[in-house]
Formats: structure tokens, C-alpha cells, sequence
């Protein structure tokens, strides 16, 4: 899951038609809107590197690559232990898949509305209002974000040294690396990071691809160890603890995918590109979790999974012997790093877009004012590309991650449902033939989620909420407490 900048470039799902205008490579600073006399619409600038550069294949990668990472080693082995039949297994991830999908055709609808960088903090705000969108921006590139790229940079660690050994000083000094690494592809062009970030979760389909094909020629995988399906096996939790439990690892399994929205601003014919990168992606993602899912639990049977972490040792060493170690380390490490690349791009689109639309706002520069400049030789929001990378390395050394996604995520759920709600109050109609299904599916989702967490773990996600709210005070000592939405940014029509 889940950062900074990243909400508001539209990479993600749906399907309304933007209208964009050519921005000169290199100019200086945050660009003014203009005013477009044909439309008498404001035009809104994207951020821009000789012009709109990423596309489908980039776009799909970007739904993608956080959503397929560490969790895919370790999450379904948790869950076919703890709900104790393959069946079950299969129920949960394509009841989940149905409701990503349902999200993913909402948050389409939303960023072909609005193909500008920031996501979640562009439809927030039209939406909700400023308030509301600023404490989303304040969670993700200040909260959120930055705990998920160091948890991550961390667990990556002992993948790397199973692969090469590292003196201690050099382990310890990976995960920071790792973040420096990010940052200085981000910084210096969308065209340098998308390259790697594409490359790299496109790589992984056929890894995994690779691993489950591997299993079943080689004979290590049985059908034997899946049947009889529905039947629970010995050690299991009891069900709807199983049930919930599983439900909520699998949302954040998936989770991710709205992560396109953010980079809407730099896609090409956000119209065409946007829907077949978020319901591809999430397709996509849904196969491969099955395919893996059940390619473990024939290769390992169910009652003899230990642990998360014990699981991948066991399946390695099932396929590969003595090599199965370093072959499972090196897909891992695989799948990590192309959904940091994803975070790292994403997250500094959110805070460049809040500095941007704030500053609009409130007709004076302020302190946010340098987060929303481009660099006037690669067109990327290098100042916001640096505030992320130096607060996830704050978080780092601070080594308080592990807290920040424990108390976060019930807030992280409550604005993916305010956004996808957000299609609800938008001017112009939504026509569409899943609307409002689709709107109400996730919505409902995302409410039992939240009321599952809150029964499961309730200071924690009250103390998550508290610390989002304190971005209230903060908002008003940077702004002010304007709460207006300007008429600079544009809703393209939707028929």
C-alpha cells in the first residue's frame, strides 16, 4: 500500500475523455493555468517532460507493481493456514478481486474525469473540499508512505543476503541506499523511472509465471495436496475469524492498484490508456495471486505450513534443493523493488499537486510554495521527490514504520471510500452501465473493512485517525483555512 505526491496524476481506472494542451519542456517553476477561449474552460497544467510519456504498458505496470510485492510470498501462505481449505482460499481472493475491480472501474471513471497528477487528492478535493483532501495529502506523503517504502526497503534485506553476502555494515545500510537509489531516479525524469519501474514489474508476470509453470512440470506440485477442497484441515482458525482475517489481507494484497490515478497527469490519451491499465492490472493481479495461491498449497500441503516467513524457505527448498533459497530470494527481490519504483514515482505527484492547488488557492506563495515547481531540465517535481525520500528515511531511522502501518491503515480505507464516493458528488452525471454498482460494492466493502479493523485493533486505529486529524492545525498554520475549490481545475464531460 499505499504516499506523498502521489494521488493526483489519474493513472488509474476509469474511462471520462480529458482534453490536454501541450506545456513547454522546461518551464520554470509551478505553471499558471490558462484559459482556453474555444472551451471557456480553465486549462490545467501537467507535469511534464517533453509531453505526456507513459503508456498503457507503463500505466498497467504502475496498477500492478505495488499491488504484486512482498505480500505475494508471504500473505497466502497466512491465509491457507489460517482458513484451512482451498476452497475458502479461492473464495476469498475472487470475492476480493470482485470488489478491486468494482473500486478500480470507479477510480477509472474518476481519473479520465480529472487526468491530472495527484489522484486520490484531486478527486478528494472536488469531491470533499479542501480540508478533507489536505489531510489525505498530509497521510500519504507525510504519514503513510514514507513507513510503507522503509518497511519494505527493510524486508528486502535478508532476500538480498541470501543472495550475496553482505557484511553487516553494508546490510545495515541497504534499506537507506535503496531509498537514495529511488529518489535519484525520480528526481532526474519521469522517462528514466518509468523505463526501470515498467522493466521491473513486467518482469515479474513471467517469474512468477515461471515459478507456478515450474511447479507443476516438474512433478513437485499434486492435486492431492488440494483435495478434498471444501474441506477444512486440522490446526485451522476458527471460520469467521479465518474469514475476516483473510479478507483484510487480501485488500491489502491487492492494494495499490489506485495508485495510477496519481500519475494520470503524465499518460497518454488518459482516455483510451486509463481503463485498460486499471481493470487489466487488476486482472492481471487477481490470476496471479490465484495461480501462486494454489501453486504453494499443491507444492506444500496446508497442514504443514509453519509460518510466513518459514513458508518460503519450504517452498523453495521443495522446488529448487539446496538452490531454492536464492531462486525464491531473487523473485522477491524482484517484486520489491518494482513496487517501491511505483511508490517513489507516485507518492511526490500527491504533494506536488496539495502545493500546487493550495498555493492556487490562497494567491501567495507560503511555505508549500517549492513543492510545487518543476525542475526546469527534467520536468519532474524534484522538490517533492526530495521531501519524500527524506522523510522515509527519517521514518527509517527512526525505525517506527512497523507503528505508522499499524495505526494508519483503518484511515488509509476510510479515504479510499471517501474518494470512490466522491463519484457521487461530481457535477456531471455518471453514465455509465456499472454505475452505481460499482460505487456500492466497494463502498460496502470498504465499510465492513473498516469495521473489522476497528473491532480488531481499535487504539490503534483511533490513534491512526487522531494523527491524520492533527493535519487540521497544520493545514491552517501553512494556508490558512480556505475551503473554496477553484474554478482552475477542469472536469472533462463524460457522455
Amino acid at each position: 500500500m499505499r504516499a506523498g505526491c502521489i494521488e493526483s496524476s489519474g493513472a488509474p481506472f476509469n474511462w471520462p475523455i480529458p482534453v490536454f494542451l501541450s506545456i513547454q519542456r522546461g518551464m520554470r517553476g509551478c505553471p499558471s493555468a490558462g484559459y482556453d477561449g474555444r472551451t471557456m474552460r480553465t486549462r490545467q497544467p501537467d507535469i511534464r517532460e517533453g509531453g505526456r510519456q507513459m503508456g498503457v504498458w507503463a500505466a498497467t505496470a504502475v496498477v500492478t507493481g505495488e499491488a504484486i510485492s512482498l505480500g505475494i510470498f508471504l500473505t497466502p501462505a497466512g491465509m491457507a493456514k489460517s482458513l484451512g481449505s482451498p476452497a475458502l482460499l479461492g473464495a476469498v481472493w475472487c470475492g476480493m478481486a470482485v470488489l478491486t475491480l468494482a473500486g478500480a472501474l470507479c477510480f477509472t471513471e474518476l481519473a479520465v474525469r480529472f487526468p491530472q497528477a495527484g489522484g486520490e487528492y484531486i478527486y478528494l478535493r472536488q469531491g470533499f473540499g479542501r480540508r478533507v483532501a489536505f489531510l489525505y495529502g498530509w497521510m500519504a506523503a507525510v504519514v503513510m508512505y514514507p513507513g510503507v517504502a522503509a518497511a519494505l526497503c527493510v524486508g528486502t534485506v535478508p532476500y538480498v543476503r541470501a543472495l550475496v553476502g553482505l557484511p553487516d555494515w553494508l546490510a545495515a545500510a541497504l534499506p537507506a541506499l535503496i531509498l537514495l537509489a529511488l529518489g535519484a531516479a525520480n528526481y532526474f525524469g519521469t522517462r528514466l523511472s518509468s523505463g526501470v519501474m515498467t522493466t521491473l514489474n513486467w518482469l515479474k508476470v513471467p517469474v512468477l509465471g515461471g515459478l507456478v509453470l515450474w511447479a507443476l512440470l516438474s512433478g513437485h506440485a499434486t492435486v492431492a495436496n488440494l483435495a478434498p477442497l471444501g474441506l477444512r484441515r486440522a490446526g485451522s482458525d476458527p471460520l469467521m475469524g479465518a474469514i475476516a482475517g483473510a479478507a483484510i489481507s487480501a485488500f491489502f494484497c491487492f492494494g495499490g492498484w489506485w495508485e495510477a490515478g496519481k500519475i494520470a497527469g503524465e499518460v497518454r490519451d488518459p482516455r483510451r490508456t486509463l481503463p485498460i491499465a486499471f481493470t487489466g492490472g487488476v486482472l492481471i493481479v487477481t490470476a496471479l495471486y490465484l495461480l501462486v495461491s494454489f501453486a504453494f498449497v499443491a507444492v506444500v500441503p496446508m497442514e504443514q505450513i509453519q509460518s510466513n516467513t518459514a513458508f518460503v524457505a519450504q517452498f523453495g527448498q521443495a522446488l529448487f534443493g539446496a538452490w531454492g533459497g536464492r531462486v525464491l530470494s531473487a523473485c522477491v527481490v524482484v517484486c520489491v523493488l518494482g513496487g517501491l519504483m511505483v511508490l517513489s514515482m507516485a507518492v511526490p505527484r500527491v504533494t506536488y499537486a496539495l502545493a500546487r492547488e493550495e498555493g492556487s488557492a490562497n494567491h501567495h506563495a507560503g511555505p508549500l510554495s517549492v513543492f510545487a515547481r518543476l525542475h526546469p531540465r527534467f520536468g519532474t517535481p524534484a522538490n517533492a521527490v526530495l521531501l519524500q525520500t527524506g522523510v522515509a528515511l527519517a521514518v527509517l531511522g527512526l525505525g517506527a514504520f512497523d507503528r505508522i502501518l499499524a495505526f494508519i491503515i483503518f484511515s488509509a480505507v476510510v479515504f479510499l471510500a471517501l474518494t470512490v464516493a466522491t463519484l457521487f458528488r461530481v457535477a456531471e452525471p455518471v453514465r455509465r452501465w456499472w454505475f452505481p454498482i460499482a460505487p456500492i460494492v466497494f463502498l460496502t466493502g470498504s465499510g465492513v473493512l473498516a469495521t473489522m479493523l476497528l473491532m480488531h485493533s481499535l487504539w490503534p486505529s483511533l490513534t491512526g485517525a487522531a494523527v491524520v486529524l492533527f493535519g487540521l492545525p497544520v493545514r491552517r498554520l501553512l494556508v490558512g483555512g480556505s475551503d473554496s475549490v477553484p474554478a482552475v481545475v477542469q472536469e472533462n464531460s463524460v457522455s
